[in-house]
């Protein structure tokens, strides 16, 4: 029997866990954090260290200093990634810029690229203990870099600027852009610890105070571009004064995470802040900051208890007596030159039939049993997100006996396919002639 690393069996679990979320990973999924730290975790276990240093080597070490250039004399994907992670400033240890650039490759689909270029570099593969490794075991190794592959087939849409933190956790906190107008007065009492900006509070009736989007106790993590990671006394206040007139982005991190909880690498930060500050309240976002960022993410919602979707009604038409998938992609172009305004409705999958209501006026679209659906498919063009289906006896033509084309779109590729097949499960991909 093949040995077998516990490590590499816990990463497959959690490979399998986001591979089984079909959809594209982003920094609030579930079990991202945890995979990034198991695959940190192989690249550390058998890293040797070097003897009579004072510098403690990490895997960072090791990445950096894989080849520039491609056989070809040009930058190759790999080399682009570490240069891109060295440039970065809000980072400031080994261990948040292998962090960083774990992220970087897991978007770019670069990961299996940086082991293989570490494989064929001996000067550094030798850094690691050949019986400890799993990257000098030929046994692991395959099973490993097949991981690396399956990874390299996700989509993953990371924050890369949202990296002030990596040096210290894999966790990710809340971030926020704040855009606001120039202005006289920006009206922020801030309080600089540990290299971090700090709201302390909002002067009554600055500009900051009427927007009500930052808080105190979140962090100012840059302005313009320009980072505060590690800044010393009144750097924030140099920045802004030069650049007095002109509109500002500030990119804000919370210090409340979206469960409501106080984002974990904050707790002793927060603690000293308020020894020295007896006075500092901590409030958490305002409401309508999280119900945009719910909005843009969420396209569900509950009505009597179930899960609805969310979609845009684009309209309907007749086409004829012919009601198969193969008309769809003329049905649906023939909906869309219509140019109808479309509709924010609820769209909600029962057991026995759809119902469509519209969000604002609470009116009832339409409603069809799975019966009386013929087909229903996906629009190729231009996204993946428009959906349709053929359904008998449409209400514009009453003494018709022919097909009506409703077209909808989803908020996603995922959402859309989900839809499409929880109608086609409902009429069990029935096809009919009238």
């Amino acid at each position: 029997m093949a040995p077998k690393d516990p490590l590499l069996g816990t990463l497959k679990v959690c490979v399998l866990n986001l591979q089984s979320n079909g959809q594209t990973m982003t920094d609030s999924s579930p079990h991202l954090s945890s995979c990034c730290e198991l695959l940190e975790l192989v690249l550390r276990k058998g890293l040797q260290q070097p003897v009579l240093s004072l510098v403690q080597r990490d895997y960072w070490q090791c990445l950096e200093q894989i080849p520039l250039h491609d056989t070809c004399g040009r930058l190759s994907a790999v080399s682009l990634a570490v240069e891109q992670t060295r440039a970065c400033k809000k980072l400031l240890s080994a261990q948040g810029r292998g962090r960083y650039l774990l992220r970087l490759a897991l978007s770019r689909k670069i990961l299996p690229q940086f082991i293989n270029h570490l494989l064929h570099t001996p000067r550094i593969l030798e850094w690691y203990c050949p019986t400890l490794s799993i990257i000098r075991n030929e046994e692991f190794l395959e099973p490993f870099m097949s991981l690396l592959l399956v990874l390299s087939h996700m989509d993953f849409k990371l924050d890369m600027e949202n990296c002030s933190f990596l040096d210290e956790s894999w966790l990710i906190p809340v971030s926020d852009i704040y855009e606001v107008v120039p202005c006289r007065e920006l009206g922020l009492v801030l309080r600089y610890l540990h290299g971090r900006v700090f709201v302390l509070e909002l002067t009554p009736g600055s500009q900051a105070y009427v927007d009500k989007f930052i808080c105190p106790g979140d962090i100012i993590d840059e302005i313009n571009g320009t980072s505060l990671r590690n800044s010393k006394n009144g750097q924030a206040g140099v920045v802004l004064s030069r650049l007095k007139g002109v509109p500002l982005s500030i990119r804000v991190v919370r210090w409340q995470q979206e469960d409501g909880t106080v984002y974990r690498p904050l707790i002793k930060l927060l603690r000293a802040l308020r020894t020295d500050n007896p006075g500092l309240q901590l409030t958490p976002a305002p409401s309508q900051h999280k119900e945009q960022r719910a909005s843009s993410s969420s396209s569900q919602c509950l009505k009597d208890g179930r899960i609805v979707y969310i979609v845009q009604y684009l309209g309907k038409a007749n086409i004829g007596m012919f009601g198969g998938k193969e008309v769809l992609q003329h049905a649906i172009p023939q909906v869309l030159h219509k140019n109808l305004p479309s509709k924010e409705v609820l769209l909600d999958l029962k057991e026995t039939h759809l119902t469509c209501t519209d969000r604002n006026t609470k009116t009832e679209e339409f409603e069809h049993h799975y019966p009386e659906i013929s087909c229903v498919g996906r629009y190729s063009k231009p996204d993946y997100t428009t959906f349709a289906f053929c359904v008998a006896d449409s209400p514009e033509t009453p003494h018709s006996t022919g097909f009506c084309c409703v077209v909808l779109k989803a908020s996603s590729i995922k959402e859309c396919e989900d839809i499409v097949c929880r109608i086609a499960t409902g009429f069990k991909h029935t096809e009919w002639f009238v």
